[in-house]
C-alpha cells in the first residue's frame, strides 16, 4: 500500500476537480485552511502529502517533522486526542516562524474526528490567530464529528468512494510492477469487495497473491472470508424451495463448514432480492424484514435466531408468491 502511494498531485487517478481546485490555490500562493472528508481509501491523506511534497523541498519537509523546524509537520490527531496536543505541539509549532524561508508552514491533522470537543474547540483560536503563517489541513473520515466552527474556518472537499474505471487501471499498474497473476472475475471480485476502497483492493491483491498463487474470483472471495457466489444462490434456493427444518439445517451445516458470518450471507442475500424478479408489493415486504434482521444482528443478537427468521421470511415471501399465482 505505502509502496504503491502516490507521490506527486498527478499521479492521483481520481477526484481530478478537487486536484485542480488545489493546484490552483498552490500555484496562486493562495492555500486556504482545508477540511478533507470522505471514507477510508480514497486518497485524502496522498492527495494533501503530494501538496506538501509541491510546496516544499525534500529538505525542508524532513526536516520539519523530525524537528518542527521546516515547512510540513504530519501529525496524527488520534495520537493524543485530548487538548494537550493543540496547547502544546501544534501551538509551538504553528506560533514560531521560519527565518530563512518566506511562505507559510503546513499543519496536517489526521484522523481529526477522533479529537475530543475541548481539543477542536481549543484549535479553532488556533487556527484564527496564526493563519498569517501556518495552514491547517483537517483530514476525517466523518464530518458530523467535526464541530461547526471548524468546518467553517475551513476549504471543505468530499473524497466519495472511487469508481471501478478509476481503480482497475491503477491495480493493472500494481499487477504489472509485482507480476502477480490475476484472472478477468478475480479483478472484478477485487474491486466489488472493496467498495472503493483503493487501500482494501491492494490489501485483499497481497494477501489473496500470497496465500493462492493466482487470483481468481474464487480465492479472493475465500482469502476474505466473503460467501461465494455459488454458496448465496444454494442459500436463496434452499429458503425458497425446501421446507424450513431442511433450509435451516444446510445453512447451518455451511455456514459452519465455511466459517461464513450471517451479517455477510444478509448483505449478499439483499443485493440478490434487488436483481430477482419478486412483484413490487412482496419486494418491500421482505427488504424490511431484511433490515430488520439486519438492525437486530448489529444489535448483537443471536445468530441462530436470526437465522430463523431470514428463512422464515422467505418462507412467507414464497407462501405470498405462490397465493398471488
Amino acid at each position: 500500500v505505502e509502496k504503491y502511494r502516490p507521490q506527486a498531485l498527478a499521479d492521483l487517478v481520481s477526484h481530478q476537480d478537487i486536484l485542480s481546485t488545489i493546484q490552483k490555490f498552490i500555484s496562486e500562493d493562495r492555500l486556504p485552511h482545508l477540511l478533507l472528508y470522505g471514507p477510508p481509501g480514497t486518497g485524502k491523506t496522498s492527495t494533501i502529502l503530494a501538496c506538501a511534497r509541491q510546496l516544499y523541498r525534500d529538505r525542508e519537509f524532513n526536516s520539519m517533522v523530525l524537528e518542527a523546524s521546516g515547512m510540513g509537520a504530519l501529525l496524527n490527531a488520534s495520537d493524543d486526542r485530548g487538548i494537550d496536543i493543540v496547547r502544546g505541539p501544534i501551538l509551538s509549532f504553528a506560533s514560531t516562524r521560519t527565518i530563512f524561508k518566506k511562505g507559510f508552514k503546513l499543519v496536517i491533522l489526521d484522523e481529526a474526528d477522533a479529537m475530543t470537543q475541548d481539543a477542536q474547540n481549543a484549535l479553532r483560536r488556533v487556527i484564527e490567530k496564526f493563519t498569517e503563517n501556518t495552514r491547517f489541513c483537517l483530514i476525517c473520515n466523518y464530518l458530523s464529528k467535526i464541530i461547526p466552527a471548524l468546518q467553517s474556518r475551513c476549504t471543505r472537499f468530499r473524497f466519495g468512494p472511487l469508481t471501478p474505471e478509476l481503480m482497475v487501471p491503477r491495480l493493472q499498474h500494481v499487477i504489472e510492477e509485482e507480476k502477480v497473476d490475476v484472472t478477468e472475475d478475480g479483478m472484478k471480485a477485487l474491486v466489488t469487495l472493496s467498495s472503493g476502497d483503493m487501500r482494501r483492493a491492494l490489501n485483499i491483491l497481497q494477501s489473496t497473491s500470497m496465500a493462492f498463487g493466482t487470483v481468481t474470483e474464487e480465492n479472493v472471495y475465500t482469502c476474505t472470508g466473503h460467501p461465494l457466489k455459488c454458496d448465496i444462490a444454494n442459500i436463496l434456493d434452499w429458503m425458497l424451495n425446501e421446507d424450513f427444518s431442511t433450509a435451516y439445517r444446510k445453512i447451518a451445516e455451511l455456514k459452519t463448514l465455511k466459517g461464513l458470518a450471517l451479517h455477510d450471507i444478509l448483505t449478499e442475500i439483499h443485493l440478490l432480492v434487488h436483481r430477482v424478479d419478486f412483484p413490487p408489493s412482496i419486494r418491500i415486504q421482505l427488504l424490511s424484514k431484511l433490515a430488520d434482521i439486519e438492525y437486530r444482528l448489529a444489535a448483537g443478537t443471536s445468530e441462530k435466531v436470526q437465522l430463523s427468521s431470514l428463512i422464515a421470511a422467505f418462507q412467507v415471501t414464497r407462501d405470498l408468491i405462490v397465493a398471488e399465482a
